[in-house]
């Protein structure tokens, strides 16, 4: 069984859904069997990088709501992640364009490293509020997982290596109807769309094994 996850790292349910299903994965009997490919996906392409505003203010402005509600709804979802054992720092948290992320993923991928590359990702942007655009930052974060730090800083600072590969990720999504994210595809004949309860993952999963 192979899932195909296209999520973006700015995403605060797309970390929720990741859980969610690894949640479900543990209540899967042939796990052993289930293979994970991470795939990529910008909720905004042209997003600019960090200009200074935390999570509060981002949501005040795109929806036009008082910093009071922002907080407020951020809270709910903060809790929300805290059910499947995260913590989101919304107060530190650093907006910004994901490009250079996606890319260093598909460097991880080449190298056999991007699931874990993936979750140092989410876990440094929500809960370390890390700037997961700066090339340091990205390099240190590569470092971590066991990746060569040169190798990725070379990839970082050539903006048109493994590109095509996120734009060829993001393609993709568009033939599937893919609009949004997170969004989950079991062997190319179910999907998953959002971060729904890990029991509809559950009934997936069961289904596609059959």
């Amino acid at each position: 069984m192979k899932i195909e996850i296209w999520s973006d790292y700015v995403c605060p349910f797309c970390y929720i859904g990741k859980r969610r299903l690894e949640s479900a994965l543990e209540q899967f009997a042939p796990q052993n069997e289930v293979v994970i490919e991470y795939k990529s996906f910008e909720l905004n392409p042209h997003a600019s990088l960090y200009e200074g505003k935390n999570m509060h203010q981002m949501l005040s402005e795109k929806h036009g709501l008082s910093i009071e509600q922002a907080k407020k709804a951020n809270a709910e979802l903060g809790q929300q992640a805290a059910k499947m054992g995260l913590v989101y720092n919304f107060d530190q948290m650093k907006p910004t364009n994901t490009f250079d992320a996606h890319r260093l993923t598909q460097f991880a991928k080449s190298v056999g490293k991007d699931k874990e590359l993936a979750e140092k990702l989410f876990y440094s942007y929500y809960t370390d509020a890390k700037l997961i655009s700066d090339h340091e930052t990205l390099a240190d974060i590569a470092e971590s997982v066991g990746m060569n730090r040169d190798e990725s800083m070379a990839v970082l600072q050539d903006p048109s290596q493994y590109a095509n590969e996120v734009r060829s990720d993001e393609a993709a999504a568009k033939q599937l109807g893919i609009k949004g994210a997170p969004f989950f595809v079991i062997d190319r004949k179910y999907a998953i769309s959002g971060a729904q309860p890990t029991e509809v993952f559950i009934n997936a999963l069961n289904q596609a094994s059959q």
